[in-house]
């Protein structure tokens, strides 16, 4: 029995409408199979030589190993963090670009009256992959044996001694305005562009102490030519234990602490975030990464995605409070 003129057409009409859809369906595997190869770029904010540079090359040969695929550290320095993070902001949304963000992340939305991306619109949260406290470190040739010493020999000698910062608005410039205003001691500030210029203004003695991790400032104090004064967390660090916090040279309750997550573009599929928190929580909990990481000072989070986005948040709010009760100015 021959079909109807009408049946055959509806069925060629369903096997193209089939074939269609399965051209459609295989596209996206297409397209992950040939991005699977491409390069993941790691978007470090500031100059090589501090804390996020430091992590991201430790992390980074851990997760080129769990990618099968290269991954470069890409270091974009320039205008407080704004530079990499916007060209994060408008990178495809492929995985492939990620922002190794530090706590100026959350910080700039409150020193900078107008950013070229919207720091709670423009990304998606991938880990808050660690945290740490700062080391105040001062040069060799700085009065005082711990933080409480200095501030006395500081508060004698009103704007004798300056701090470096990584930057106007910076995590490390804050902490140090909030010492100065519990203390009273008059400090001058010295903004630079990252952790490795801190450093080595603090070196050369151009600047009296900088407040970095313990990563960027251990080869120096293990040197003998950077002083540990005191360090910002809630405890003393087991590679420092004879180093005071802050809130024990007379600051009771002050914690602080720089942090350091991992951003997509806001437009990066779900499936594609999970498989990046995936491997970044696979490669910070892998045992040589982790342990590495712990002897640099740095406390590993490998938190989810929505965690790191709610942190930058929260972030945001302490220190815009701080901020207007000080009134701060953070702009040039």
């Amino acid at each position: 029995m021959t079909s109807s003129p009408s049946r055959s057409s509806r069925r060629r009409a369903l096997q193209a409408g089939a074939l269609a859809f399965a051209g459609l369906a295989g596209a996206p595997l297409a397209f992950a199979q040939a991005a699977s190869d491409a390069t993941l770029k790691l978007i470090i904010t500031f100059p090589p030589g501090g804390s996020t540079d430091i992590a991201a090359r430790i992390i980074q040969p851990k997760l080129a190993e769990r990618l099968g695929r290269p991954v470069v550290v890409d270091n974009k320095p320039g205008a407080a963090s704004q530079l990499a993070t916007q060209y994060v902001a408008r990178s495809a949304p492929d995985g492939n670009t990620v922002l190794v963000g530090f706590d100026t992340h959350a910080i700039n939305p409150v020193a900078k009256s107008k950013l070229p991306y919207d720091t709670f619109k423009d990304f998606a949260g991938v880990t808050l992959a660690l945290r740490f406290p700062l080391v105040i470190g001062a040069a060799a040739s700085v009065p005082g044996k711990d933080l409480r010493a200095f501030l006395d020999a500081a508060k004698a000698a009103p704007n004798k001694f300056n701090y470096a910062s990584t930057g106007l608005g910076s995590m490390n410039h804050l902490v140090a305005e909030d010492i100065k205003k519990r203390s009273g001691a008059e400090l001058l500030h010295v903004p630079y562009s990252g952790g490795g210029p801190a450093v080595q203004a603090v070196l050369s003695e151009v600047s009296s102490l900088t407040l970095l991790s313990y990563a960027a400032l251990r080869g120096q104090i293990a040197a003998g030519k950077i002083k540990p004064l005191a360090v910002t967390g809630a405890r003393r660090l087991p590679e420092l234990p004879d180093v005071p916090t802050v809130a024990e040279s007379g600051f009771p309750g002050f914690e602080a602490y720089s942090w350091i997550g991992i951003f997509a573009p806001a437009a990066t599929p779900a499936g594609t975030l999970k498989q990046l928190t995936d491997v970044f929580q696979a490669a910070l909990h892998d045992p040589e990464v982790h342990q590495r990481l712990t002897a640099a000072g740095f406390e590993v989070m490998a938190t989810d995605g929505p965690t790191v986005d709610r942190y930058t948040r929260e972030q945001y709010e302490r220190w815009r409070a701080f901020v207007q009760a000080a009134n701060l100015k953070l702009e040039d």
